[in-house]
């Protein structure tokens, strides 16, 4: 008995190795999408001046939307094109519209957005990795040579992402607000006399995206989490059909920052809440 239960055993063993062995293999696809392997949240590039970026930019076809300064080493170039808004021009897709250049001093460097991992993320069964790749040739002909950052996720898990068990998805948003389209953007643009709203992108058909400055004390934890990565900011509202949304905070910062560990996210713990609060705020 004993003899063929460890038959039994050594032949499941065996089969369980040969499905992670072919789960492993990087999937073939006519579109060229990376199936199977890892994507970098962002690339790096040789440092340059803001304001030689922007002018290159624009140059090669990209929309200046917005320049941010999410700490007091960098700053944040705000992009898009008239293809990313086409795309993200649907419902719940609006956080996609927009790509960030990061012009990081701190580390004498500048880092970019990748449009293939945040728009499979964002963009979800509407993801069109043409598109993305485009972007990225683009992007290439402006900063020159870019390589990937150490910050990675799997392709395949990129539009059901989560950071863990409990953790929001992407369409499990903020609900900041709801009412009347137009009045919930003057409220947002009003609100503190529009000191708070960083850009203002309209993508047709009633739907608005917004960049949302938090206070200093929230948005202090790029620097706690990692500056490297500080494009995160400034924070995004979408209006559309009547609501005011943004995308959870335990979403958002974590598919932003994937190198973050479950220790070092229990020290922004109460950040999450606090974004939702302020982002709530003008809508009351």
């Amino acid at each position: 008995m004993r003899k063929i239960l460890a038959i039994f055993a050594a032949a499941l063993m065996l089969g369980f190795s040969g499905c992670a062995s072919k789960a492993a293999a990087p999937e073939k696809s006519l579109s060229g999408e990376p199936k199977g392997q890892k994507v970098p949240a962002y690339y790096y590039a040789a440092f340059a001046e803001a304001d030689a970026l922007k002018e290159k930019l624009g140059a090669a076809g990209f929309e200046i939307v917005a320049t941010y300064a999410p700490t007091k080493n960098s700053e944040t170039i705000v992009i898009t094109t008239e293809a990313l808004k086409a795309a993200a021009s649907k419902p719940e897709r609006g956080f996609a519209a927009i790509l960030r250049v990061l012009v990081d001093e701190e580390n004498n460097r500048v880092s970019v957005t990748n449009p293939v991992y945040f728009g499979k993320a964002f963009l979800q069964g509407a993801y069109d990795h043409k598109l993305a790749t485009q972007l990225n040739e683009s992007l290439a002909s402006v900063l020159g040579e870019m390589t990937a950052a150490p910050d990675t996720l799997e392709y395949d898990e990129l539009d059901g992402y989560h950071f863990m068990v409990g953790m929001p998805y992407y369409d499990d948003v903020y609900e900041l607000g709801e009412g009347e389209t137009a009045e919930l953007a003057s409220k947002l643009e009003s609100y503190k006399k529009g000191k708070l709203v960083e850009f203002k992108l309209a993508l047709g058909e009633g739907r608005t995206l917004y960049g949302v400055d938090l206070s200093r004390r929230t948005k202090k934890f790029v620097s706690k989490i990692g500056a490297q990565n500080a494009q995160i900011l400034p924070y995004t509202v979408l209006i559309e059909d009547g609501k005011a949304k943004a995308l959870a905070g335990k979403y958002y910062i974590a598919i932003s920052y994937p190198l973050l560990s479950m220790g070092e996210f229990m020290t922004i713990a109460t950040v999450p809440g606090a974004i939702e609060k302020e982002l709530s705020k003008p809508f009351k």
